[in-house]
């Protein structure tokens, strides 16, 4: 029998099969629901549980991780009769790895103390790759206690996992790093555009320009993107949308200037607009490309 905590995972998606995925491969016990039954399949393929609701997933787990898109879908899985507070047994640990305002973040927590639930808000960076790769960036927001009894299972999942502070304090790292992404992935746009109309080629200088100061994550993972007008949702236009959303409010809340980045987020907006949601977020590029006057 293992001595591994039993996990309860909610929220399948493209980020969380893998991941879940990596907690079965490390020797955890996983029950799983999430509302597509091709996701429900794949986990049960992979040597995971499936449940038929969020209670059955939670009720017997020691740590319930949850993977959802945004705010609302955390409150609609954690509150009422049906949720995860409800039914999760008391002195359960509750992590959030979606990536949701700081405040929603800190009233979970709230609610959940209540129960008798512990919360750790731990939103990841790195994208469907990092999370296939289990190299997730993971900040996490809580007590000391908590997240030393979370750090095992977290390392199966990412390779830099740090606590930055008290319940929200992960979602507000969280906002900082998709400010940086979006202006990195914008910046990375441009210069594309410039090098192509100026005839250069594209992939020599793109590597040579990973190769300096101007070399970034951003730009190791997305250059093929760029390369080959690849936009499959590693990380959705929608999703990042959401996310400037929440930096640029949380920035309003405690009087910090973002010029750049509201920019950015309207560029992010517009490109949402034109029926681009679905897209990877390196389709930042269509964006500059119209603006340019190319036809996308």
């Amino acid at each position: 029998m293992s001595t591994l905590p039993k996990v309860a995972w909610i929220g399948l998606g493209i980020m969380g099969s893998p991941m879940s995925e990596n907690l079965i491969k490390a020797g955890y016990q996983v029950t799983g629901f999430t509302l597509e039954q091709e996701k429900l399949d794949r986990l049960a393929a992979a040597g995971g549980s499936v449940a038929g609701s969020i209670a059955e997933a939670v009720r017997d787990a020691d740590v319930v991780v949850t993977m959802v898109p945004a705010s609302p879908q955390v409150e609609a899985i954690a509150y009422g009769p049906d949720g995860i507070l409800e039914n999760a047994k008391s002195g359960a640990l509750l992590v959030d790895m979606s990536s949701i305002t700081p405040q929603t973040s800190v009233d979970l927590a709230k609610a959940a103390k209540d129960k008798g639930i512990r919360v750790l808000d731990a939103p990841v960076s790195g994208g469907e790759a990092g999370a296939i790769e289990a190299v997730l960036s993971i900040m996490v927001g809580g007590e000391q206690a908590d997240f030393d009894e979370a750090k095992p299972l977290l390392e199966a999942l990412g390779k830099t996992i740090v606590l930055c502070g008290p319940h929200g304090s992960g979602q507000t790292v969280k906002a900082a790093n998709q400010l940086i992404v979006a202006v990195n992935i914008q910046a990375c746009a441009e210069a594309v555009v410039f090098l192509e109309k100026s005839g250069v080629d594209l992939k020599a200088a793109l590597d040579v320009l990973n190769g300096g100061l101007a070399g970034s994550t951003v730009l190791t993972r997305k250059k093929d993107n760029f390369l080959g007008r690849d936009f499959k949702p590693g990380f959705r236009i929608d999703l990042h949308h959401k996310d400037m959303g929440i930096v640029t409010d949380a920035a309003r809340n405690v009087g910090a200037a973002l010029p750049v980045g509201a920019v950015v987020a309207q560029l992010v907006a517009s490109l949402r607009a034109q029926g681009d949601g679905g897209l990877d977020h390196s389709a930042l590029l269509r964006a500059v490309e119209r603006l340019s006057g190319d036809q996308v």
